[in-house]
């Protein structure tokens, strides 16, 4: 109110100053009263004026909301970090709760876990922590890199430096059999890991890709892809895991090969996946077929594995969040050989593998597998030689019998400290057409122990211990201490 009679008085000054000038004037005024008049409409407009602020001050209108402020994935605003000063802070996408696996991610310096497709987006990370929201689009993505480095002494020649495998232990008879210790570190171990997700979408579409550098040729870092597929409508095509193995069953171990006896293969293949209800699931896949024939004494250099049909086979699993989980995997494979020589022959061959994982005390797991079969020995981890199938007495080509065991048991000393005790056993029926030193049997033994230093930083230090058989009963073994180091961006 009192901005308002000041207004007045100004006016009322304006006026009088202005009436005086024209009273003056003398005859001038007369002359002038076009002048008076307009200068009288305009001080009636500031008295208007003047009669409007004052209602505007009695009745203010309604303050307008304030403008919501949007949320960007890259938006980035000051905050105060804990410890005080000032520090940057990510606007955070909204939140998206993605629904939970029954499978529990375990403790394991060498994880099999996260590269698994399940059905219908299960995900063992239901908070999808560490993914990165694309702007403008319903699409998550998530990078993660895990650099490690392993540093093994074996107490005489192992056969492979970088990995424990006891398919290459020499055996008796073998000028590489024995020698001095020998010391060696490699970081091919090392990973590059892409999960691209889309859970707000139908279908729930994912990409994953992951690579490690174990590929073959002569470098120290030689390129190999492990996974790359796609998976939409529980459908996956690319190369991952077949259908005949359970990543969820691999043992906490340092070495990178692992137990001789697991089922490990990473296949080009279109693979199905359906769940029943909460507990039970069927996997189904069209694998990409590979007859890997021993064609030794045959005395056909130009032979050669073929086969006339993919491999397939299905698995069904049961899982439980407070249990574990049990799968049963089957393999149908067409073997085949064709040579100048030997001319053409094909063999069936199938497989059975049943798995479980299972909680025990605290945070406790044991890790069980069991498989036989005949001609499946393409999807043994210690699979260096043509094991599926060989000639017999008659000439006729035969897929050989395997029976393979593997146990694992991860007890966690404290929340830092956990020891894993792993063994494989694997054993091939060798053929008449055989040499003496194709593969026949082999152990595989660890004992270690994991510290995790902090949450995305482990060490640990492993005693290993190999044994394998050749067909004429050579032996060889070796024990390799191996101490390692991983780091991962993200969880």
């Amino acid at each position: 109110m009192k901005l308002t009679r000041n207004l007045r008085a100004a006016v009322g000054v304006t006026v009088i100053a202005s009436l005086s000038c024209f009273s003056f004037g003398g005859t001038a005024t007369a002359a002038s009263d076009p002048q008076i008049d307009e200068l009288k409409a305009e001080i009636r407009v500031l008295m208007q004026r003047v009669d409007q602020l004052e209602k505007e001050k009695a009745h203010p209108p309604a303050a307008a909301p304030a403008p919501t402020p949007v949320a960007t994935p890259s938006a980035k605003a000051p905050v105060a970090v804990p410890g005080g000063g000032p520090g940057i802070a990510t606007v955070q996408a909204p939140v998206v709760e993605g629904p939970a696996s029954p499978i529990a991610p375990r403790d394991a310096f060498n994880d099999q876990q996260q590269a698994a497709p399940r059905p219908d987006d299960l995900t063992l990370d239901p908070k999808y922590l560490g993914f990165i929201a694309v702007p403008n689009t319903p699409v998550m993505i998530k990078f993660n890199a895990k650099p490690r480095v392993d540093a093994t002494y074996d107490n005489k020649n192992a056969g492979d430096d970088d990995r424990f495998v006891t398919a290459k232990i020499p055996v008796t008879g073998d000028p590489a059999k024995g020698g001095d210790g020998t010391f060696n570190i490699n970081a091919k171990g090392s990973q590059l890991r892409v999960d691209v997700r889309a859970p707000s979408v139908a279908g729930s579409p994912r990409f994953y890709y992951e690579n490690d550098f174990f590929g073959s040729g002569g470098g120290e870092f030689n390129y190999r892809v492990r996974h790359l597929y796609g998976q939409i409508y529980n459908i996956i095509v690319g190369q991952t895991y077949s259908v005949f193995e359970d990543p969820d069953i691999w043992p906490d171990t340092l070495d990178y090969e692992g137990p001789s006896s697991a089922i490990f293969a990473r296949r080009p293949l279109i693979r199905y996946q359906y769940r029943f209800d909460d507990q039970w699931q069927v996997n189904l896949g069209l694998e990409q077929p590979s007859s890997e024939i021993d064609t030794t004494n045959q005395n056909d250099s130009a032979a050669s594995g073929h086969s006339q049909a993919p491999d397939g086979g299905f698995n069904v699993r049961w899982e439980s969040a407070s249990i574990g989980h049990v799968q049963l995997a089957t393999m149908f494979r067409d073997l085949g050989v064709t040579g100048p020589v030997v001319g053409n022959h094909t063999a069936f061959g199938w497989g059975l593998n049943l798995t479980g994982g299972f909680n025990t005390f605290g945070r406790d797991s044991v890790q069980t597998e069991l498989t036989y079969g005949q001609g499946i020995f393409h999807f043994v981890n210690d699979n260096f030689a043509n094991l599926d199938a060989a000639f017999d007495r008659s000439g006729n080509l035969q897929p050989l019998p395997y029976f393979g065991v593997m146990l694992g048991y991860t007890h966690h000393w404290s929340e830092l400290l956990r020891t894993t005790l792993s063994y494989g056993f694997t054993d091939v029926d060798n053929a008449f057409s055989q040499d003496g030193d194709a593969y026949h049997q082999a152990h595989y033994a660890s004992v270690n122990l994991m510290w995790q230093i902090r949450k995305r930083l482990t060490v640990g230090l492993e005693e290993l211990y190999g044994y394998k058989k050749t067909n004429d009963g050579s032996e060889g073994d070796v024990f390799r201490t191996q101490l390692g180091l991983v780091y991962s961006i993200f969880d």
